[in-house]
């Protein structure tokens, strides 16, 4: 029964045309450009912001259903606002799903943006179909929020639902080649 239903709710569609969505992006171009991607697939940006102080005054008054943002802004970066938000205690903001982007990103900054509290973390510049990906597994996402310490956010482990793009293509490629060299030593062995 539980595979029944898993299934379906995998299939099911995801209505995201009334999601209050907020960017925040201290590029113009940047958040224009995030903005146009959402707009492709029906989600309109309710909220447009240039700096993390804006988002604040926003997100203190006005619930969201999703937040899209940079991690390097100048003043409050990205983390220092998910960390913000996670510890606000705005019931539901605190809870709400944040996919952060930046143009660079180290295994430092992946495991910061985790630590902070973050969805997802995707790299600039990313495809509509990357982003759309994102979204959808942030909706689907069951992960419990937890607090641990100093951080409050969404579990940091995945037990059963895998992220999109989980493979990374270093990882994709060494198994390509193992693959390949396999079979041509399968195809010399039938040969000989």
């Amino acid at each position: 029964m539980s595979d029944l239903g898993e299934t379906l709710r995998d299939s099911a569609v995801i209505n995201l045309a009334a999601a209050v969505t907020m960017v925040v992006d201290d590029s113009g171009f940047a958040l224009d450009l995030t903005a146009q991607a959402l707009l492709g697939f029906g989600i309109r940006t309710r909220y447009a912001c240039r700096s993390a102080a804006e988002a604040i005054e926003i997100l203190q008054d006005n619930p969201v259903d999703l937040l899209v943002v940079d991690c390097e802004m100048p003043d409050m970066d990205g983390y220092e606002l998910v960390r913000w938000l996670r510890r606000s205690g705005l019931d539901p903001n605190t809870f709400v799903p944040v996919i952060m982007t930046a143009p660079h990103l180290r295994r430092s900054r992946v495991t910061e943006a985790r630590d902070c509290g973050a969805s997802f973390v995707i790299t600039k510049p990313f495809s509509a179909t990357t982003l759309l990906e994102r979204i959808v597994w942030v909706a689907r996402d069951s992960r419990p929020f937890l607090e641990v310490g100093d951080y409050f956010g969404p579990d940091r482990r995945f037990r059963e639902m895998k992220p999109p793009g989980e493979e990374r293509r270093a990882s994709v490629i060494r198994k390509a080649q193992f693959e390949a060299a396999r079979n041509e030593t399968g195809a010399r062995e039938t040969q000989a």
